[in-house]
């Protein structure tokens, strides 16, 4: 599905609905529009708030949707549950097989998942073996511990306590592109222990921070306000430094928007400034991953 989300080129649910973790849940863009379309096909029939006790009822697993983009031969980018939490308690991982079989069988795509569930989604991703079976059949993972090179995985940040218990979950999970996005922003954001000074040292190696000094690094830092009625306010301070801290370490900046009453106001100047993630980096040598299919 087409969408105004500006770091990606499409969406796909095949779960919808979430409940809420963090302070960066409270203004859920998503819970908002379910609720707005609520009783319309497609829709819940009826509109239940998205806290814990309501999870079971609201996450939604739509195994109908899978093969969607199996059908799409342009390549994309696609932001993989736009309006859910791919790793929400809620969601089987016989599931989330079949949501990975479908990527790994879709090279041309590139996929996005974002999550404010990093210790699920380290679990699911270090499994000793992967079986991902599909409506067209089941693909094995050949190699373990080589992430598929079209997946990139991301977790949220909102503010400086919620970076320093994700990021390094994110970062000790095999992926070929690990993101962030700081939105809502709502504090100001030392990513440095996480990023690279440059291609031969690292701040957390040369500040001798030897608990992640053997994790991989950040390649990309999404960062926006918060938009819509009762938005909670950014300081553009806050969005300066994470420029300047990804632009000392070679890291991909995307400045989303402002933040305001409506979506879209522009960041100012060059705090606005859009880059798209670095190519998947084959860490692993020539044969990154290799699928098999399976009769």
């Amino acid at each position: 599905m087409s969408t105004k989300i500006e770091w990606t080129d499409a969406t796909w649910n095949p779960v919808t609905g979430c409940s809420k973790v963090s302070p960066g849940c409270a203004h859920c863009y998503a819970e908002a529009v379910t609720q707005r379309y609520a009783g319309r096909p497609g829709w819940p029939a009826d509109f239940k708030p998205w806290t814990p006790d309501n999870a079971a009822a609201n996450v939604v697993l739509h195994p109908e949707r899978l093969d969607a983009p199996l059908h799409w031969r342009k390549p994309r980018r696609v932001f993989v549950n736009s309006m859910s939490d791919l790793f929400h308690e809620q969601v089987p991982d016989e599931f989330i097989d079949r949501v990975f079989a479908v990527m790994a069988l879709c090279e041309q795509h590139t996929f996005q998942i974002l999550t404010k569930r990093p210790e699920r989604m380290l679990a699911f991703c270090s499994r000793e073996a992967h079986w991902w079976g599909n409506k067209a059949g089941i693909a094995r993972r050949a190699d373990y511990g080589k992430p598929l090179p079209n997946v990139h995985l991301g977790v949220s940040a909102e503010n400086q306590h919620w970076a320093d218990e994700r990021i390094p979950l994110l970062l000790q999970t095999p992926a070929a592109v690990h993101f962030i996005s700081a939105e809502p922003l709502l504090g100001d954001l030392n990513i440095e222990p996480w990023i690279p000074v440059n291609a031969h040292s690292t701040y957390r190696a040369a500040r001798g921070a030897v608990k992640y000094a053997s994790l991989p690094s950040l390649d990309w830092v999404i960062v926006g306000g918060e938009s819509g009625a009762g938005h909670r306010p950014m300081d553009l301070a806050w969005v300066r430094s994470l420029r300047d801290q990804c632009r000392a370490a070679g890291v991909a900046y995307f400045g989303k928007q402002a933040g305001g009453p409506r979506p879209g106001i522009p960041l100012p100047g060059d705090l606005g400034d859009q880059e798209a993630v670095l190519g998947e980096r084959d860490v692993y040598g020539d044969q990154v991953y290799s699928v098999i299919p399976l009769v």
